[in-house]
């Protein structure tokens, strides 16, 4: 501690080393250590006309050097601010050697103006320049990235904040913005490599025999049967990721300063490549006031998941002149990124240790339908995996409904026949290779916390927690509805909707223009899926009628489901994808195609 301490010093000092003066050259101003917040006189990207450059540079991650791509020298790229009503015309060149792009994460724009290579536009040719031109139809906190290769995982991403046109309802003293992310000296390229070739490859937090787990040595045998692992929780984790807070280290600790007795607005945007982060400030209530750029009543909370892609604003006061550790820490456990609120610099706070993984449970495997307390739903399996208790008399009930089928185990009893491939419950999936699982009783889960975060002992965001401020702008009923499948197979690295991946699909999702659906999203996979529809808000159905949260991604939990209500009001093609990069880069998205209805007819 002492030398961490020593490190925060010698980056904090008044004096400013040279090692300081490096540090701070590649960041913007709005996101330097002890940075005083985001006020009107500080440099920042803004206006009408806005340029942009897309090049390599070096960064330094706690220390380290490492390689990166940023925008105009900085990693994250600068702050783009701007106002509701106004036009803008952003002029990006390409430095690299290779294509590039810049999609304009849950901006409301013209389909050709998105930046999907591909899909909406032929992408930034090397030594080339593209000049997007669109008006800014909302206000929010938002963000911009590469949709081009794996380009986002090496710092092409940055934060974009629209002021409303009139007053903010959301007042405050001070605002500053929270990029959360995650980097690794070791090449993107490479980490895919070596997914595909042991999708846990990053998994360091295994079950062994003598780690002191309260689980049974017959649920182990079963998990293993099965060949799945109940601590396959994320898909790259702390083993090679560096977890950062405005592009920096948990040892550089980023400071945000505030007054006490301050009213502060904190925007976070989480621009992962891969990481689902679970943020608190220990010693201070977060109220959340905004989900993906717009407004929601005030929800005070001790802990929100922010899943890849997601933005929240939340209000903070801190009474006390004392420093506080704001903790990212990754939906795993194996590490955290780590800054600090702090009225004066040099100041700092206690940082809480990694919390204990957490382990999948049959709800993450899609059985979440099931009353483990209920006669009806425990079987002698799930009994002797020491989920449930069998009633007295109670003989097991006819697994093949579930797709396990039954056999008969080693010992006389019955056991699971654990291929969880039954089609029938999802008529519309594809029989290919990378459904490795077949949820067989998904719920809706939009009112959970999030994966361990069931029993913290505090209040925990979820997104029943949403209501909007404003009625929703469409309040018809659906037309018709469609069940979307999130289909993956773990051990070959492939992942899709409804089994088939971008590669293989031939035709777009077709919708007309005004038409109103239902979209129910089934995870029949262990993995959360934050999923984007790219050009469209959409109202989560969580019993808020008209005040149903909009929101432009949604995290769709292991085994569940989630639904939504959605308006094609946007002509044009649309990309619509799981956020998890390798989880889109291996296949996980779809193009949507709103068509207008005169051509239709």
């Amino acid at each position: 501690m002492t030398a961490l301490f020593d490190r925060r010093q010698l980056l904090r000092g008044a004096g400013l080393g040279g090692g300081a003066l490096a540090l701070s050259a590649w960041m913007p101003a709005w996101a330097q250590t002890n940075s005083p917040g985001l006020v009107r006189d500080l440099p920042e990207v803004s206006g009408e006309d806005i340029r942009l450059k897309i090049a390599h540079q070096m960064l330094t991650i706690d220390g380290k050097p490492g390689h990166g791509i940023g925008i105009n020298g900085t990693v994250p790229g600068p702050l783009i601010r701007l106002r509701e009503g106004q036009n803008v015309r952003l002029h990006v060149e390409n430095a690299l050697d290779e294509d590039s792009s810049i999609h304009w994460h849950g901006l409301i724009l013209p389909f050709h103006m998105d930046g999907v290579p591909g899909v909406s536009f032929p992408g930034i040719k090397p030594r080339a320049t593209f000049t997007y031109e669109f008006p800014i139809l909302q206000a929010g906190t938002y963000w911009y990235h590469s949709h081009s290769g794996l380009q986002e995982q090496m710092g092409h991403y940055g934060p974009i904040v629209i002021d409303p046109e009139g007053a903010d309802p959301i007042t405050s003293d001070r605002e500053h913005v929270v990029v959360l992310s995650d980097y690794s000296f070791l090449h993107p390229h490479m980490i895919f490599r070596k997914l595909k070739q042991m999708g846990g490859y990053f998994n360091q937090q295994k079950l062994t025999a003598t780690d002191g787990e309260p689980m049974a040595a017959s649920e182990r045998l079963e998990w293993g049967r099965m060949r799945m692992d109940p601590t396959d929780v994320a898909d790259v984790t702390g083993s090679t990721y560096s977890y950062l807070v405005n592009g920096h280290g948990p040892r550089d600790n980023w400071t945000a300063l505030f007054k006490p007795g301050e009213r502060v607005r904190l925007r976070f945007v989480n621009a992962s490549a891969m990481t689902t982060f679970n943020v608190r400030i220990p010693g201070l209530k977060i109220t959340i006031v905004q989900a993906d750029g717009l407004n929601v009543r005030p929800v005070p909370v001790d802990e929100f998941q922010i899943a890849v892609a997601e933005t929240y604003d939340a209000i903070v006061e801190p009474a006390d002149d004392r420093a506080y550790t704001l903790v990212a820490e990754s939906i795993d456990r194996s590490g955290m990124g780590v800054a600090t609120l702090a009225p004066r610099p040099s100041m700092a706070a206690e940082v809480p240790p990694l919390r204990k993984r957490p382990l999948a449970t049959m709800k993450d495997m899609g059985m979440g339908a099931m009353d483990h307390g209920a006669a009806a739903g425990c079987t002698a399996e799930h009994a002797a995996m020491g989920h449930c208790t069998m009633p007295e008399g109670d003989s097991a009930v006819d697994h093949a409904a579930m797709g396990h089928g039954a056999a008969q185990g080693a010992a006389g009893g019955m056991a699971m026949d654990h291929s969880m491939r039954d089609f029938s419950v999802a008529p519309g999936v594809k029989k290919t290779p990378t459904v490795q699982t077949i949820s067989p009783m998904p719920v809706d889960r939009m009112g959970d916390p999030g994966q361990g975060l069931e029993d913290v002992g505090h209040r925990v965001l979820t997104y029943r927690d949403l209501i909007a401020t404003t009625r929703n702008p469409d309040i018809r009923a659906p037309e018709r509805e469609m069940r979307i499948h999130l289909t993956g197979n773990m051990e070959r690295y492939m992942w899709a909707f409804d089994g088939e991946k971008l590669s293989e699909v031939r035709d777009p999702i077709p919708f007309l223009e005004g038409e109103r659906v239902r979209i129910t999203l089934v995870n029949d996979t262990m993995m959360t899926h934050p999923i984007h529809l790219h050009g469209h808000f959409f109202e989560l159905v969580t019993g808020h009628g008209d005040f149903a949260p909009r929101k432009h991604t949604v995290n769709v939990q292991p085994g569940g489901t989630a639904a939504f209500d959605f308006t094609a009001d946007a002509v044009g093609d649309w990309a619509f994808h799981c956020h998890m990069l390798y989880h889109m880069h291996a296949g996980m998205m779809q193009v949507v195609t709103v068509r207008p209805r005169e051509e239709a007819a």
